[in-house]
Order: structure tokens, then sequence, then C-alpha cells
């Protein structure tokens, strides 16, 4: 295990908690980019792969916590979008 790529892999997470608490309470996308949060996820993913594959240690329990973390986000942004399309139509 490297202790650089937990270092990297806490630094990167550290974040996400604050983005998915304006989320939460903001309802409202503003700020926010579908695409890079897909990307993000997509990288994850890719990163628990190669984990999983070619290097497994406990260093993946981080890249699958930050995958939820930004899973949950997208989850967000489209509850923000239901919400948002709802203020639209009264």
């Amino acid at each position: 295990m490297s202790i650089f790529e937990a270092l990297m892999m806490i630094f990167f997470g550290a974040a996400w908690p604050f983005s998915i608490y304006k989320s939460y309470n903001s309802r409202s996308n503003k700020g926010k980019s579908l695409l890079f949060l897909i990307v993000i996820l997509l990288g994850y993913m890719f990163g628990i792969i190669h984990k999983i594959l070619y290097s497994y240690d406990n260093v993946i329990l981080l890249y699958i916590f930050n995958f939820t973390l930004i899973f949950i986000d997208c989850c967000l942004y489209f509850r923000n979008s239901v919400i948002s399309s709802k203020d639209l139509n009264r």
C-alpha cells in the first residue's frame, strides 16, 4: 500500500461532503456539472477495477468511499433537477 496514494484519496475525498451538503441544502444545481460528476465517477470506478485486478490493498476502501460520495452527489443533482422543474411549473 502506498501512503501517498492513500493521502491522495483522502484529500480528493475531503471536498465531497461539502459538495453534498451544499447540493442537499440549496436544492439547486447552480455551479454543478453533471458531466464533471460522471467523469470523476468513472475515474474512481476504473481505479476500483485496477485495485481489484492488479493492486488489491486497503486503499480500495477509499476509492469505494469516494465513489459513493460522488454517486450521492449525482443523485442529488437529479433530485435538484426535479425540484427545479417543479418550481418552474408553478
